[in-house]
């Protein structure tokens, strides 16, 4: 994940003093990637070693190694918009058609990128493996997240797996506590936070299934619940429209997924792949 990224992400999980320094950062990365400790402090109103600290929790070995990448990172976005014909990241009532697409087709491709290089491929492979084995997958998800619920159930049905899902978040709960040891629940929850899916990890966890969750908040509720995390990246907030990159990167977490799990069941794919698009050949036109 990306440093502003990563700050936005872990920002709830942070003292009072370094959440005012992670704030001032993301209201004006540019001015924050040639501050100094002190102007930073002050900046944030809190004390120099406040600002270490933030360095410190992030990963890094102090402020200068992390305004090092936060540089890097702006001048890579510079030259990533330069060469994509963009001149801001936000979608605003000013822009043309084209420079909405330009922007959203920008963003999307971006977060799948970084999706690609964030995503815990050991982790992938582990849960790609457990539903290859042919053990019952059940998919929790809510509102947008229920869209990539949605589909990789419709994906891992098509190559014959036993995998259940329902928009119906009361019937999501009641799957949940008849979930067992031999079941895989993967969780989608771009913020980690929501309620309903939170509590079916917690029913699921009752019968000792594995439990995966694809969030973009590791530290989350839903991530600390799960055995496995699939992190996404994405930052919405660029384009100020609710749930677009996120739904791309957990889309993009579902082709991950679905791809080794079919490259795991081997010589049958091809048969079960046939057989479903024989059964709906009659009703093309």
């Amino acid at each position: 994940m990306d440093i502003l990224g990563r700050i936005s992400a872990t920002k709830e999980h942070l003292r009072p003093a370094e959440q005012a320094v992670a704030a001032a950062i993301l209201a004006d990365p540019e001015a924050a990637s040639s501050a100094t400790v002190a102007s930073l402090a002050a900046e944030a109103a809190v004390s120099q070693a406040s600002v270490v600290r933030l360095a410190h929790s992030l990963g890094f070995t102090g402020f200068p190694d992390l305004r090092v990448s936060l540089t890097q990172e702006l001048t890579r976005r510079t030259l990533e918009r330069e060469q994509s014909g963009l001149s801001h990241g936000r979608i605003d009532g000013r822009d043309e058609p084209g420079e909405v697409i330009g922007k959203l087709a920008f963003h999307e491709a971006r977060t799948l990128e970084q999706t690609g290089r964030l995503i815990d491929v050991d982790g992938l492979v582990q849960v790609a493996d457990a539903i290859a084995e042919g053990r019952p997958t059940l998919l929790l998800g809510v509102g947008a997240s229920a869209l990539a619920a949605s589909d990789l159930n419709q994906k891992l049905q098509r190559i014959g797996l036993v995998s259940v899902f329902s928009t119906d978040t009361h019937m999501q709960l009641s799957l949940a506590a008849l979930a067992d040891p031999a079941s895989v629940v993967i969780a989608f929850s771009f913020s980690g936070r929501t309620a309903e899916v939170h509590r079916g990890m917690e029913l699921a966890r009752q019968h000792g299934s594995l439990l995966v969750a694809v969030t973009g908040d590791p530290e989350s509720p839903i991530g600390r619940a799960a055995d496995v995390v699939l992190a996404i990246s994405a930052r919405e907030d660029e384009l100020r429209v609710a749930a677009l990159a996120s739904r791309m990167a957990q889309l993009a977490v579902v082709d991950f997924l679905f791809v080794l799990t079919a490259q795991r069941r081997g010589s049958d794919l091809d048969a079960l792949l046939s057989q479903t698009r024989e059964a709906v050949r009659g009703q093309r036109l």
